[in-house]
């Protein structure tokens, strides 16, 4: 089954045995009558299983190639089901360049708990290396990376976890399966923030995993339903909606994206784009190797490194909506420095490159001219 078929139909199959609706019901329900004690159709209690839900777990994980699928109650509560696979410790070789969130999950939390994290660039896989040690046990990375869009090669990779036995986890939640699939590159766990692109309309805010090995699916599972953040029927139901049209706005996202980059590179006020669809970019070959097409994420410094510059831009944008998160049909702007990567010390942001004046764009799907004329006025303001 193809992709744009296996949107609308994968892991859909037998739905609904009562009535044989089209689409999954939402089972708005917390517990399931039993025939007898722990006799049952499958379901108990909705914090261990929900149908609504096991039909978006089911397919997502058919989009993304996997096993088996998970939904927690957001992209965070998703990573934080994956750190409690370690113990006290533990390691982990991270991405330097990162959603701040995780950043913050990371080093505020489960540092806490004895595990230790590296945070490197993954450029240079040998670079990765080096910091392999006994007590390494995960290498987590995004690709395309949040905000500044290095593409990581997660082939060579996922070579490197295999040689030392460690698992990779890799966040796809700007590429979508749409773009890119991990597992069939090697990782073992593929998280996604499903608020953003999987969901696609900015009204659920949810996050997912899927893996491919039966055994580590099941210590996820264990830990999602001892833990308690799985998403609701309602929301499983807004996801399921969104993944039927992820091929069509997916698509466009990507149109729209490589029309803005390619303006804002030649604009006299902008000084650096980022966007890995530029044979300048410096993964510009891995990025054509292991994905479909290059997003429509975009980010940018103003001339002059102020930002002033870049919260005045801001403030006059009139289609784009300032606000926080990504991948809704509807474009939207943010601040990094100030929004979204706040949680990271500004001399560990500027280090990466997180400076004042970068603006970091999701390119929606409205009409590539009216979002063109909006960054032009913008930018003469």
């Amino acid at each position: 089954m193809k992709f744009n078929t296996k949107a609308i139909h994968g892991g859909q199959d037998n739905i609904d045995p009562a009535y044989d609706a089209v689409m999954p019901p939402i089972y708005q329900t917390s517990t399931y009558r039993q025939s007898s004690p722990g006799e049952h159709k499958g379901y108990a209690y909705s914090r261990s299983g929900n149908p609504t839900r096991t039909a978006l777990e089911k397919a997502i994980a058919s989009l993304e190639n996997g096993k088996q699928g998970l939904a927690f109650a957001s992209g965070l509560a998703a990573i934080d089901a994956v750190m409690k696979l370690l113990k006290p410790g533990d390691e982990v070789i991270s991405t330097n360049d990162l959603y701040g969130g995780t950043y913050r999950l990371f080093n505020r939390i489960f540092k806490s708990f004895g595990i230790k994290f590296h945070f490197i660039g993954f450029s240079d896989v040998s670079k990765i290396e080096s910091y392999v040690n006994e007590n390494t046990k995960m290498i987590w990375t995004e690709t395309p990376t949040n905000p500044l869009m290095h593409i990581i090669d997660i082939a060579a990779v996922a070579d490197l976890s295999k040689k030392y036995n460690l698992k990779l986890i890799v966040d796809n939640t700007f590429a979508t399966a749409y773009l890119q699939q991990p597992l069939d590159l090697g990782a073992d766990i593929v998280m996604h923030s499903a608020t953003k692109y999987l969901g696609g309309h900015s009204d659920v805010v949810m996050g997912t995993l899927v893996v491919k090995d039966d055994e580590l699916a099941d210590k996820l599972y264990f830990i999602q339903n001892a833990s308690g953040g799985i998403a609701g029927p309602m929301d499983s139901f807004l996801v399921l909606r969104g993944l039927k049209t992820l091929h069509l706005r997916m698509q466009r996202h990507c149109e729209n994206g490589r029309v803005l980059a390619e303006y804002l590179a030649q604009h006299p006020q902008v000084e650096n784009v980022y966007w890995p669809g530029f044979a300048s970019h410096p993964n510009h070959d891995i990025a054509k190797k292991q994905m479909k097409d290059f997003g429509g994420m975009v980010s940018f410094t103003t001339q002059g490194n102020k930002q002033g510059d870049a919260v005045k831009f801001l403030e006059n944008l009139k289609v784009f909506t300032l606000a926080e998160s990504l991948g809704g049909v509807e474009s939207l702007a943010g601040h990094p420095a100030s929004m979204t990567h706040a949680s990271i010390p500004k001399e560990e942001r500027e280090k990466i490159g997180v400076v004042d004046s970068l603006i970091r764009l999701s390119v929606g799907i409205e009409d590539e001219e009216d979002l063109r004329m909006d960054l032009k006025q913008a930018l003469e303001a």
